[in-house]
């Protein structure tokens, strides 16, 4: 029994960790570190006032040079002790993507979601991931990162897309008819004065700076010794989120949350799409409770083997058929009482739909 509740517990982390980026917005579950430009000699003429945009190469922005490979599964420890090689961390010349499956890939690379890639469903399979790292041309900053992601996977996975726009089944994500219960986020402190200061010890107040604003989730998991229980907190740029978990499910507490990242969110929980159509402007407190059911559902949908999970439908993408939209399923009552409601709807989507791809990569 210990063992089974271990499985499902590292299962349980391992879709944490990728969801972690729907929480935030952003597509990276590691810091980006920014390059700070050199103080110039003494004497020397001060630079124009504005930066030119370094202009693409001829044949457009690509990696000078990238190493794909299968990516391993990330140890257990490792998860929880938030070192992980999960996401995307760049520099002033380098671009580390770890553990991202091909529709993660494609995503980055066309700015879309993944529910809007059209292609074969072993494209996000647990077991179909690849770590990246590649060097970035001079001139080229993360800005151009998508543009050369999609370069790469031309080159080296010989993808062939084209866009389409089709109506497909989606929840709309409304306010109930008595209103939103909803509220809102302070707003941001002031910017602190720009100073220097000794390095704060650990333990001290200020040694847990608040991240950058282009920083990524850091994801920090705490449980007890058997693994029935426990607290995961993600530190980010756009607010925390507080998450503790339990043999019956978990209970999460956003502190800042625009209704469209609460969409984003909701979606991997449900069988389609979730698109805000709230009209609610702001950040927002939001708190739900999701039941363990749901937990492994959407650790199963993210190709994780979670024991008594219900069984695929062989799409890496879907929730298994049993598991389609149960009005009274423990997302559709958080959201209920946020007082919002999901509704069914069909809406026009814009979609990559892939006409070729492979599933291993040209030799490096």
């Amino acid at each position: 029994m210990k063992h089974h509740i271990l499985e499902i517990k590292n299962a349980l982390v391992l879709a944490i960790l990728l969801t972690v980026p729907a929480l935030f917005g952003q597509a990276i579950v590691q810091p980006v570190v920014i390059p700070i430009p050199a103080v110039p000699p003494a004497g020397a003429k001060p630079e124009a006032a504005a930066a030119v945009p370094a202009k693409p190469p001829a044949g457009g922005w690509a990696f000078e040079v990238a190493t794909i490979k299968p990516a391993k599964m990330p140890n257990p420890a490792d998860m929880m002790n938030g070192k992980a090689h999960v996401g995307m961390k760049t520099d002033a010349a380098r671009v580390d993507i770890g553990f991202m499956s091909l529709n993660d890939l494609i995503g980055m690379a066309y700015k879309v979601k993944t529910y809007q890639i059209s292609g074969p469903d072993w494209m996000g399979a647990m077991n179909e991931r690849f770590d990246v790292l590649a060097k970035m041309p001079e001139g080229a900053t993360k800005e151009q990162v998508p543009e050369m992601l999609q370069a790469l996977l031309a080159e080296r996975f010989k993808l062939a897309i084209h866009h389409d726009t089709k109506e497909r089944s989606v929840y709309a994500l409304v306010v109930g008819k008595g209103g939103p219960k909803l509220k809102e986020s302070p707003p941001d402190p002031p910017a602190p004065a720009v100073a220097e200061k000794p390095e704060a010890a650990p333990g001290d107040p200020g040694a847990e700076a608040a991240p950058a604003k282009d920083a990524s989730p850091q994801v920090k998991f705490q449980r007890n010794s058997d693994g029935s229980s426990g607290t995961a907190t993600v530190h980010g740029p756009d607010g925390n989120a507080k998450m503790s978990f339990g043999p019956n499910g978990m209970h999460m507490e956003m502190e800042k949350m625009t209704m469209a990242k609460l969409a984003e969110t909701l979606t991997p929980f449900v069988d389609r799409p979730v698109v805000d159509m709230t009209e609610l402007k702001g950040n927002f407190q939001v708190a739900l409770d999701l039941a363990m059911e749901d937990l492994k559902n959407v650790a199963r949908k993210f190709g994780a083997a979670v024991p008594g999970a219900a069984p695929s439908s062989g799409d890496a993408g879907s929730l298994p058929s049993d598991a389609v939209s149960d009005p009274t399923g423990s997302v559709f009552t958080s959201v209920m009482q946020l007082g919002l409601k999901l509704e069914p709807r069909k809406t026009p989507l814009d979609l990559i739909v892939i006409e070729h791809i492979e599933k291993m990569p040209t030799e490096n």
